[in-house]
């Protein structure tokens, strides 16, 4: 969505890769996620002009949340969240005609303080699946938060103005 939007044409195609889920630090961790995924498939398009990585976590803290598994994780998730501000790390791993281009986006995001009601409201609407954090800003998810501190586009899943900057190529004008 947000690539068509910029009108950068493109073909999804998932890397296969199993994501680490520990052993770094968050911002560490998408971003070697992100190149795990962009290299996966650079060794099965050799011929591809641009490959994009892009892994993202939701943080508080230290502690790391993924995609919720299942609706109680979901719930447990947003009731973690609730109230307090989080952490979105995108990492971005572009490797064009060879080279690879790399970087991190950090967003802050505060949610409301969230009854249990309005929580199981929001985890009944399935939007949870997929997301990390549990939560998608761009649609319903929105109703949860308080306020963002950075890139908007990085918590809907890809930070546009840090690919931008990597890749300024990619700009339609």
């Amino acid at each position: 969505m947000l690539l068509e939007r910029e009108g950068i044409s493109y073909l999804a195609e998932p890397s296969g890769i199993e994501e680490l889920t520990e052993g770094f630090d968050p911002p560490e961790l998408v971003l070697a996620n992100a190149c795990a995924k962009a290299q996966a498939v650079a060794g099965r398009r050799p011929d591809a002009e641009a490959i994009l990585g892009v892994d993202t976590l939701v943080a508080l803290g230290t502690r790391v949340f993924g995609q919720p598994a299942n609706a109680a994780d979901a719930k447990a998730t947003l009731t973690a969240l609730s109230g307090k501000t989080h952490q979105v790390h995108s990492g971005v791993c572009l490797i064009i005609n060879g080279s690879q281009r790399t970087g991190i986006e950090t967003t802050a995001v505060r949610f409301q303080s969230l009854s249990d009601q309005q929580i199981g409201q929001y985890v009944a609407t399935d939007e949870w699946r997929g997301r990390a954090g549990g939560y998608a800003i761009q649609s319903g998810g929105q109703q949860l938060v308080e306020s963002v501190i950075g890139d908007l586009d990085n918590v809907i899943g890809l930070p546009l103005q840090l690919l931008l900057k990597l890749a300024p190529e990619l700009a339609i004008n």
